[in-house]
């Protein structure tokens, strides 16, 4: 009988034990990876994310970057660590292009990250800076028609989502467009601002502060509608391209192995993050729809668009890296 009590008080004291140590989660410094230079869309989302976290949790969040090879250094870099959930991995659209932009990855594409969730939704638009000569997205094509690899456009390397968009944009507008890789699309937008490229394709978030500054106007925005930021500012289908439903994300991922109450933690705290005013205020003074993927949604939507990206990689002229 002794025995049989000391088992049961065994058992009740690991159940316990693990109850305690889910709930605990964090109990230190979150550390979450960007893949990519400070300054473009998904470090300013990210860090914006970190710190509601931080808030409300009570635990730190910080951001590291770790740009490099497409993503794939700072994807590594969270395939690698320990699988405790105290090391995340932030990306955008851009990780679906991986298996056609990159020749061997340096991790398994399907299993080594787990979704964890996305969050606020931009759409991706056409830029130019606020002197620019082209006034819409059809005096910008048209340009292109008229000069074949004359008229220029930056992105923050080859590969990225907005360089297969600007290939794409060029493709249904019968254009040809010259592309011009930088390291990060801080990089791009101060060339574009600059008068270096003509144009860029980025997501909003990135390039909104210099659309209200006056610096930059943008030209044409995909999704289904216009912006209620920017009213005035058409959709790529109202500019004649068949392009309507392309938006950006921010999302999560974890090292796979990562335990399951971590992850359900974290889930709950973006959702709630996401339904605070704080964070809807910010989704929209960057143009974006604030909103909330779980991971299951996340993991369906990647499966979709790696596909939809596989279609544009083999029409494009890009050698795999």
């Amino acid at each position: 009988m002794r025995q049989l009590i000391r088992h049961m008080l065994a058992a009740v004291a690991l159940v316990v034990s693990t109850a305690a140590g889910a709930q605990a989660w964090p109990a230190k410094p979150v550390r979450i990876i960007v893949p990519y230079p400070p300054g473009g869309a998904v470090d300013v989302v990210t860090r914006k994310m970190a710190a509601k976290l931080q808030e409300q949790t009570g635990q730190t969040f910080f951001v590291e970057n770790k740009p490099g090879a497409a993503g794939t250094i700072g994807i590594a870099t969270a395939v690698q660590a320990p699988a405790d959930g105290y090391t995340l991995v932030a990306n955008d659209t851009t990780y679906a292009l991986l298996p056609h932009i990159v020749r061997k990855l340096p991790f398994d594409y399907d299993t080594a990250l787990v979704p964890v969730g996305a969050y606020v939704f931009a759409p991706m638009s056409v830029v130019v800076r606020s002197e620019s000569k082209y006034k819409t997205l059809a005096d910008l094509i048209n340009g292109a028609r008229a000069s074949a690899g004359q008229v220029t456009y930056g992105t923050g390397g080859a590969g990225s989502t907005p360089h297969f968009v600007s290939e794409a944009l060029g493709i249904a507008g019968g254009a040809r467009f010259l592309h011009v890789p930088f390291k990060g699309a801080g990089e791009a937008t101060m060339a574009m601002l600059s008068g270096t490229v003509d144009f860029q394709v980025a997501s909003t978030p990135g390039v909104m502060g210099h659309v209200k500054g006056g610096k930059a106007r943008l030209l044409a925005v995909s999704g289904s509608k216009r912006l209620a930021q920017l009213p005035e500012v058409p959709t790529f289908n109202e500019a004649g391209l068949k392009f309507a439903g392309l938006m950006n994300f921010t999302g999560l991922w974890a090292p796979k192995g990562t335990p399951q109450a971590a992850i359900d933690r974290l889930q709950k705290e973006i959702a709630t993050a996401m339904a605070s005013a704080d964070m809807k205020a910010f989704a929209d003074g960057i143009a974006s729809e604030p909103g909330y993927w779980d991971a299951a949604t996340l993991a369906k939507d990647l499966r979709e668009r790696t596909e939809f990206w596989g279609k544009v990689a083999a029409n494009t002229a890009f050698e795999r890296q």
